[in-house]
């Protein structure tokens, strides 16, 4: 057996040694090394062995993993979506104010009579006040947006 074999082998009886059942108390494992320097690993005290055999003792509460911490996404790539989604909402909001001042209903308008005889159309109570509310709307996501920016979202 080659060398890098051997220390995959002793790598993998001691990791089998470790995950055994942590309820005992403590394990025992026994390195062994043979006249030429050759190390293995045992779960079982040798027989008639020629070589060194070391003792180790594996306490399983003290071998325990512990799992990393949550940490939430970096502020970086949180920001790049926040802005993205405020563009997005900016864009929504601003589309909205220009199809509602260019496509006026119905209802939105009052043809008033002239004194030379014409008409005018005249914008509503209520149009004028829904206008008011998409430019304030677009206003706040314009302030939002630009907030974001400036702060680095």
């Amino acid at each position: 057996m080659d060398a890098s074999f051997t220390k995959v082998l002793a790598t993998a009886l001691v990791l089998a040694g470790l995950c055994a059942p942590l309820a005992a108390p403590a394990q025992t494992l026994y390195k062994l090394v043979d006249k030429n320097g050759k190390v293995t690993y045992s779960n079982e005290e040798p027989k008639d062995f020629d070589g060194k055999v070391i003792r180790i003792q594996v306490d399983p509460k003290a071998n325990t993993a512990t799992l990393p911490k949550y940490q939430p996404a970096a502020p970086a790539a949180r920001a790049s979506v926040d802005v993205r989604a405020l563009q997005e909402k900016v864009a929504e909001r601003r589309a909205a104010l220009q199809k509602a001042k260019n496509n006026p209903g119905d209802d939105d308008v009052q043809w008033v009579g002239n004194a030379n005889g014409g008409t005018r159309a005249v914008p509503t109570e209520a149009y004028q006040h829904r206008l008011a509310e998409l430019e304030h709307s677009l206003k706040e996501a314009e302030d939002e947006l630009h907030a974001a920016q400036k702060n680095g979202r």
